[in-house]
């Protein structure tokens, strides 16, 4: 079977939301009508992986941001202005899709719509004990707001800069 990515639209909430919950532990569930609103943000640049059906197998919601700024667990994504900053909120891949690559072809497909507006820098928090993945993936450590709290222990913002042609 193949998959196709595309952009997310707040009609997609609802299976980014059923994604979500067999993902997640349940502190971290958020919901289907934040996400509705979320994927309607103009800030949004949230992108999911479809089968040929069009059913949703996996997502990455991600919005324009700045350095520092965390979006607080059940928050809503906020306008910036003077966003230079590619924010990766939450991805998710269904288990019976895990280990096919598709969490790095999203992230490919991310950092292509980042550079195409000329953001070179990325931030997110780590939860679930995915440190480690996300400093395979170029991210490391980085001070940042109180609202990283709302995470719960063990909760990590991590940065990372990705100049087009190189891959860390």
């Amino acid at each position: 079977m193949s998959t196709s990515i595309s952009p997310l639209t707040a009609a997609d909430a609802a299976s980014v939301a059923r994604i979500q919950a067999v993902c997640y532990g349940p502190a971290l569930i958020e919901g289907e009508a934040l996400y509705a609103r979320r994927l309607a943000s103009p800030a949004h640049c949230s992108l999911g992986v479809r089968d040929d059906d069009g059913s949703l197998v996996a997502y990455l919601a991600a919005y324009w941001s700045v350095p520092g700024a965390v979006t607080p667990l059940h928050g809503d994504f906020t306008v910036r202005e003077d966003a230079d900053t590619l924010y990766l909120h939450d991805i998710a891949v269904l288990p019976a899709r895990a280990g096919r690559g598709l969490a790095h072809a999203l992230l490919d497909a991310v950092w292509s719509v980042a550079h195409a507006r000329d953001v070179y820098w990325a931030a997110l928090v780590s939860v679930q004990e995915t440190e480690m993945f996300w400093r395979r993936q170029g991210f490391k450590p980085a001070p940042s707001s109180a609202e990283l709290d709302s995470y719960g222990a063990g909760a990590l913002y991590m940065t990372c800069e990705r100049v087009p042609g190189l891959r860390s």
